[in-house]
């Protein structure tokens, strides 16, 4: 690599799969660009805007060289990717092998030899533009499952940088783990930082299961010992070396959970707005003025939960248990993967059975289900979550799931209640709300009415502890702890205790 040829380079590289930025055309045909929504956009931007760092990702169009570019003063480096590696690498090994196999096989994952192979490939263009653009002893942070292999072949080229993952989605049980065809590869990847970031105690006690397996490593607690060869003609250059128990040559590996959360005062300033709470009043009338509004806000994906929702709504309609007249469900579906075959299915099936519940229970001033394909502004979606009085989060398995964070921060009125998934991450932390298994339909049905049912008193008290959970661990608090962790890691710092849980 010649060194001389960069431009410049950073301190601290972000590395992700989408650039946190999406093109749009002008009305004078010239393209320019603007903010992406997501979580990891709100999580990593105060980071960027702090460090003058440069973030590297695809920048979502296909078959096209980007320069590097600065928008809303963040430097960013395009990675190109064809149409074909778009389908391979993304549709393909991405979101139709490890995105199912990782959220416990809720549909069956597909094994492709060339969709392993474009992985590869494309993972390589990202390590190389990490490599090409971090200055020597540079911090990186490497994003989610799609680049999993970065981490050892960024460290392969540049073993002098300080080399941080973060898998935003859970990391399964061995037994589902174990069926990946190139389940030692990923391993292999991912222990080429020096930090491994996950968001449940659960995700990173799988993973060390999972390299105690397949690679037979020692590990202490979150301690990883990765073996390193004397005659390694690097083994000078990596980070915090030193003997194992058997007076061989190891690399520690940190592996823990570090809980991701939101930009919590944007959401309470957002909150704040008296247009923003009026526009809450007016979905209120827009629906009939109905006792409760049920809200639940997805991506169209499998994992969220949302035919388990639909079904146990429709079944309380069916007993008389609630009145469409008293209880309206507002479901919020952003398109996702539409093309993908299993999400273009799920589709289908949830729109059918939207239709179903409408035919059969709405009336002529009250409708069952207001069904809403399509994304919102945060503001709107603000005053949606100050709108309702029940949250429904029933995802079948996710690693976090920030709507529910967000829709505590948003209740600064302390009221409307959370009905939780304990299959997402945020359980861990949101104790206090109302903890349902969405497979137990029945018991969902009862978490719903207890919900609806709530005195006013109770719902202030949940409300209240949710919310000082969320605000104190926020976006900045978790990413200066993976941060402060990668720094640690540099002056070889590995604390062997995991940090306290954050339990409500």
């Amino acid at each position: 690599m010649d060194e001389d040829s960069r431009d410049e380079r950073y301190e601290l590289v972000i590395v992700s799969n989408r650039l946190p930025v999406d093109r749009v055309a002008g009305d004078d045909g010239e393209a320019s660009w603007r903010p992406s929504p997501g979580g990891l956009v709100a999580a990593l931007e105060p980071v960027m805007r702090q460090e003058d760092g440069v973030w590297i990702g695809w920048a979502g169009v296909a078959d096209e060289v980007i320069e590097p570019f600065e928008a809303d003063g963040i430097s960013l480096i395009p990675v190109p990717l064809s149409e074909q590696e778009i389908e391979e690498y993304y549709e393909g090994f991405s979101n139709d092998t490890l995105w199912p196999l990782y959220h416990d096989v809720i549909a069956p994952p597909s094994y492709h030899r060339e969709w392993w192979d474009a992985y590869l490939r494309v993972n390589r263009r990202f390590a190389d533009a990490a490599a090409r653009a971090s200055a020597p002893g540079a911090v990186v942070w490497v994003h989610d499952y799609q680049l999993q292999l970065v981490p050892a072949l960024l460290r392969e080229a540049r073993p002098d940088l300080v080399i941080g993952f973060f898998n935003h989605i859970p990391f399964p049980p061995y037994g589902i783990y174990s069926q990946l065809p190139w389940r030692r590869q990923i391993i292999d990847g991912l222990l080429g930082a020096d930090v491994i970031g996950f968001q449940r105690v659960a995700d990173a006690g799988n993973f060390s299961r999972a390299v105690r397996r397949l690679k037979g490593f020692e590990t202490r607690g979150p301690i990883i010992e990765v073996p390193i060869e004397s005659d390694d003609p690097a083994s000078g250059s990596h980070r915090h070396v030193t003997s194992n128990k058997h007076g061989g040559l190891v690399r520690t590996v940190l592996a823990r959970q570090f809980p991701i959360s939101i930009d919590t005062q944007k959401y309470q300033d957002l909150a704040s707005r008296p247009e923003i709470q009026e526009r809450a009043r007016q979905i209120r009338e827009d629906l009939g003025n109905p006792k409760t509004i049920m809200l639940g806000v997805d991506r169209l994906d499998y994992t969220k939960g949302i035919g388990h929702r639909l079904k146990a709504f429709g079944e309380l309609l069916a007993e008389d248990k609630i009145s469409v007249d008293d209880v309206t469900l507002v479901q919020v579906a952003s398109p996702s993967r539409e093309r993908v075959e299993t999400y273009r299915l799920l589709r289908d099936e949830i729109e059918l059975t939207v239709g179903r519940i409408n035919g059969d229970y709405s009336s002529i001033s009250h409708t069952a289900i207001a069904y809403l394909h399509h994304g919102y502004p945060r503001e709107e979606m603000v005053a949606l979550y100050l709108a309702a009085d029940v949250m429904l989060v029933t995802a079948l398995r996710d690693g976090m799931n920030l709507v529910a964070k967000e829709y505590v921060a948003s209740r600064v009125d302390e009221d409307g209640v959370l009905v939780l998934s304990e299959f997402a991450g945020a359980s861990d932390e949101l104790r206090q709300a109302l903890l349902i298994n969405p497979h137990d339909i029945e018991g969902l049905k009862e978490a719903m009415l207890a919900a609806i049912a709530m005195p006013r008193r109770e719902r202030a008290r949940r409300m209240r502890a949710l919310r000082k959970r969320v605000i104190t661990n926020d976006v900045a608090r978790w990413s200066a702890s993976f941060l402060d962790a990668l720094t640690r890691s540099a002056h070889g710092d590995h604390p062997l205790q995991n940090p306290p849980t954050n339990r409500g």
